[in-house]
C-alpha cells in the first residue's frame, strides 16, 4: 500500500493538499485538541472500513493498525502519544479516497475545536 515518494512530497499525507493542511494544523494544536481529534479519526475511520467492508471484525482493524507501529520510532511529531501515533497510522493506511474524505472531516473537527476554544476564553473574559 505505501507507494515510493517523490522529490515534490516528502511526507505521505502531502500528496493531497486538504490532508496536508488538515494535519498541519493538528500538528500546531495543543495536546487536548490533538488527542481528542486523533480518538474521532479512529472512530471515523473505523466506520468507513466498516463501511466499505475493507473489515469484517474488530481483530481485522486491530490487526491491520498494529502491524504498522513501530514503537521504537519516534521521529515524527505525532509519534509522541500512542493515541495520536495509532490514528495517523491508520488514516495513512487508508486509500487516498478514503482519506481525502476524511481530511474534510478532520480539518472540520480542528477548526470546531479552535472555535470551541475562543468562545471559551471570551466567556472567561467577560
Amino acid at each position: 500500500m505505501k507507494e515510493e515518494y517523490s522529490n515534490q512530497h516528502r511526507r505521505w499525507y502531502d500528496k493531497d493538499p486538504v490532508l496536508s493542511q488538515a494535519v498541519e494544523t493538528l500538528e500546531h494544536s495543543d495536546d487536548e485538541t490533538q488527542i481528542k481529534i486523533a480518538l474521532n479519526l479512529i472512530k471515523i475511520i473505523i466506520e468507513h472500513n466498516i463501511e466499505d467492508e475493507k473489515f469484517e471484525a474488530v481483530e481485522d482493524i486491530i490487526n491491520a493498525v498494529g502491524s504498522g507501529l513501530d514503537d521504537n520510532r519516534k521521529g515524527r511529531w505525532y509519534d509522541i502519544d500512542s493515541t495520536l501515533r495509532t490514528a495517523m497510522n491508520m488514516l495513512q493506511n487508508c486509500p487516498p479516497a478514503t482519506q481525502h474524505l476524511i481530511a474534510k472531516e478532520m480539518a472540520k473537527m480542528v477548526v470546531d475545536k479552535i472555535k470551541t476554544n475562543e468562545d471559551d476564553n471570551d466567556d472567561s473574559e467577560e
